[in-house]
Protein backbone atom coordinates (compact mmCIF):
# COMPACT_ATOMS: atom_id res chain seq x y z
CA UNK A 1 0.00 0.00 0.00
CA UNK A 2 0.95 3.42 -0.99
CA UNK A 3 1.21 6.47 1.92
CA UNK A 4 2.41 9.41 2.32
CA UNK A 5 2.28 10.38 5.49
CA UNK A 6 3.47 14.22 6.54
CA UNK A 7 4.07 15.24 10.10
CA UNK A 8 6.03 18.33 12.15
CA UNK A 9 3.08 20.70 11.55
CA UNK A 10 2.27 22.90 14.58
CA UNK A 11 1.30 26.33 16.20
CA UNK A 12 4.38 28.56 15.86
CA UNK A 13 4.56 32.57 16.71
CA UNK A 14 5.53 34.78 13.23
CA UNK A 15 9.38 34.68 13.04
CA UNK A 16 9.71 30.90 14.00
CA UNK A 17 10.82 27.56 12.50
CA UNK A 18 9.18 24.43 11.86
CA UNK A 19 10.74 21.18 10.01
CA UNK A 20 7.52 18.61 7.81
CA UNK A 21 8.83 15.45 7.61
CA UNK A 22 7.20 13.14 4.94
CA UNK A 23 7.36 9.26 5.50
CA UNK A 24 6.89 7.07 2.03
CA UNK A 25 6.26 3.50 1.95
CA UNK A 26 5.13 1.15 -0.58
CA UNK A 27 6.76 2.27 -3.54
CA UNK A 28 10.15 4.66 -4.94
CA UNK A 29 9.37 8.16 -5.88
CA UNK A 30 11.45 9.97 -8.24
CA UNK A 31 9.91 13.47 -7.60
CA UNK A 32 8.37 14.96 -4.11
CA UNK A 33 7.11 18.05 -3.41
CA UNK A 34 5.25 20.41 -0.91
CA UNK A 35 1.83 22.32 -1.66
CA UNK A 36 0.17 24.02 0.84
CA UNK A 37 -3.97 25.27 1.13
CA UNK A 38 -5.20 28.16 3.05
CA UNK A 39 -8.64 28.36 3.90
CA UNK A 40 -10.80 29.22 1.19
CA UNK A 41 -7.76 29.04 -1.18
CA UNK A 42 -6.35 26.52 -3.84
CA UNK A 43 -3.43 23.99 -3.31
CA UNK A 44 -0.41 26.14 -4.26
CA UNK A 45 3.27 24.50 -4.82
CA UNK A 46 5.38 25.15 -2.38
CA UNK A 47 9.02 23.51 -3.01
CA UNK A 48 9.92 20.34 -5.25
CA UNK A 49 12.94 18.11 -5.23
CA UNK A 50 14.18 15.26 -7.52
CA UNK A 51 15.04 11.98 -5.30
CA UNK A 52 17.88 10.57 -6.88
CA UNK A 53 20.01 13.94 -7.56
CA UNK A 54 18.41 16.26 -4.90
CA UNK A 55 17.51 19.11 -7.59
CA UNK A 56 15.06 21.44 -5.99
CA UNK A 57 13.07 24.43 -6.91
CA UNK A 58 10.78 26.75 -5.29
CA UNK A 59 8.16 29.14 -5.13
CA UNK A 60 8.81 32.86 -5.05
CA UNK A 61 7.67 32.99 -1.50
CA UNK A 62 9.69 30.30 -0.09
CA UNK A 63 12.70 30.98 -1.91
CA UNK A 64 15.37 31.67 1.11
CA UNK A 65 13.08 30.77 3.73
CA UNK A 66 11.97 27.36 2.95
CA UNK A 67 14.31 24.20 2.20
CA UNK A 68 13.15 21.02 0.61
CA UNK A 69 15.10 17.76 1.82
CA UNK A 70 15.52 13.93 1.32
CA UNK A 71 17.08 11.12 3.47
CA UNK A 72 16.89 8.41 0.54
CA UNK A 73 17.72 5.46 3.77
CA UNK A 74 14.56 6.31 5.30
CA UNK A 75 12.69 7.20 2.13
CA UNK A 76 11.78 10.56 3.45
CA UNK A 77 11.47 14.35 2.73
CA UNK A 78 11.73 16.97 4.29
CA UNK A 79 10.67 20.79 4.46
CA UNK A 80 12.69 23.08 6.87
CA UNK A 81 10.22 26.49 7.51
CA UNK A 82 12.24 29.56 8.56
CA UNK A 83 11.21 33.19 9.14
CA UNK A 84 7.39 31.90 9.28
CA UNK A 85 5.10 34.74 8.74
CA UNK A 86 1.03 34.56 9.54
CA UNK A 87 0.28 34.20 5.67
CA UNK A 88 2.07 30.75 5.57
CA UNK A 89 0.06 29.72 7.54
CA UNK A 90 -1.98 26.70 6.10
CA UNK A 91 -2.21 22.68 5.67
CA UNK A 92 1.28 21.60 4.24
CA UNK A 93 0.98 18.52 1.67
CA UNK A 94 3.65 16.21 0.59
CA UNK A 95 3.07 14.94 -3.00
CA UNK A 96 4.86 12.16 -5.09
CA UNK A 97 5.22 11.32 -8.59
CA UNK A 98 6.97 8.11 -9.92
CA UNK A 99 8.79 10.49 -12.69
CA UNK A 100 10.88 13.28 -12.68
CA UNK A 101 10.03 16.50 -14.39
CA UNK A 102 11.96 19.79 -13.41
CA UNK A 103 8.47 21.54 -13.98
CA UNK A 104 6.19 19.92 -12.42
CA UNK A 105 4.57 22.49 -10.00
CA UNK A 106 0.99 21.65 -10.60
CA UNK A 107 -1.01 19.64 -7.89
CA UNK A 108 -2.26 17.30 -11.22
CA UNK A 109 1.26 16.41 -12.08
CA UNK A 110 1.36 14.38 -8.91
CA UNK A 111 -0.41 11.11 -8.64
CA UNK A 112 0.12 10.20 -4.84
CA UNK A 113 -0.70 12.71 -1.54
CA UNK A 114 -0.62 12.53 2.47
CA UNK A 115 -3.62 13.56 4.60
CA UNK A 116 -1.30 17.25 5.35
CA UNK A 117 -0.02 18.51 8.22
CA UNK A 118 -1.67 21.96 9.53
CA UNK A 119 1.27 25.00 10.22
CA UNK A 120 -0.31 27.87 12.00
CA UNK A 121 1.88 31.08 12.64
CA UNK A 122 0.38 33.58 15.10
CA UNK A 123 1.38 37.44 14.95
Amino acid sequence: QVQLVESGGGLVQAGGSLRLSCAASGRTFRQYAWFRQAPGKERDFVAAIGYNLGTTSYTDSAEGRFTISRDIAKNAVFLRLESLKPEDTAIYYCAARTSYRATASYASDYDFWGQGTQVTVSS
